[in-house]
Formats: C-alpha cells, sequence, structure tokens
C-alpha cells in the first residue's frame, strides 16, 4: 500500500493490533487492516542429469582417442601480457587438454 506523499506503508505490531504507517511523513491507516500473502504454487522441480555442453566445437584431434571433434574455451591463466591459454574438450571421450601456443 501505498502514502498520499507516494512513499511505501510499513505494516507494524503495536499493542497486539496491525497499524499500517509510513515511514517517511508518519501517516497512519485508519480502520481494520488484514495482510494476505500471495505466493506462487509449489510447483514441482524438474532436475535434468544429463550434461548439456555450452563451448563451441571445433576441429582437433583428441590425444588420448584420435576423436577430431572437441569443445574450446580460452581462459587467462598467466600474467596479462601473456597470451591466453585455450583448453579443448574431447566430444567423445571428455578427456581435457590445453594449448599453450
Amino acid at each position: 500500500m501505498f502514502c498520499k506523499c507516494g512513499s511505501i506503508m510499513m505494516p507494524k505490531k503495536e499493542n497486539g493490533r496491525i497499524v499500517v504507517r509510513c515511514a517517511k511523513c508518519g501517516h497512519e491507516q485508519k480502520g481494520n487492516v488484514e495482510l494476505k500473502e500471495k505466493g506462487a504454487k509449489n510447483e514441482e522441480i524438474v532436475v535434468i542429469e544429463k550434461e548439456i555442453e555450452t563451448h563451441p566445437v571445433v576441429d582437433a584431434v583428441c590425444p588420448k582417442c584420435g576423436n577430431d571433434k572437441a569443445y574450446f574455451w580460452t581462459r587467462q591463466t598467466r600474467a596479462s601480457d601473456e597470451p591466453e591459454t585455450k583448453f579443448y574438450k574431447c566430444a567423445k571421450c571428455r578427456h581435457i587438454w590445453r594449448d599453450y601456443s
């Protein structure tokens, strides 16, 4: 609920009753006040156990299984004046290796 001054009116318990008062100007709502909370229905959360890969696929030969497709990403693992480290993850066997060049 909003006050006539535009501020939000907050409910407080005083002497066993609920009073709605403006924190800015002190205006108080007269009459009976009933507070109700609206909440979302308790929806069931679905857990997906399948791993979803979000990195792009590039042509790179896996040193472990020889597959020619791998996921690719970069990280700055050394000083900022050094080049980024390239990481690859085989699309077939999930082996991860890095390229420092």
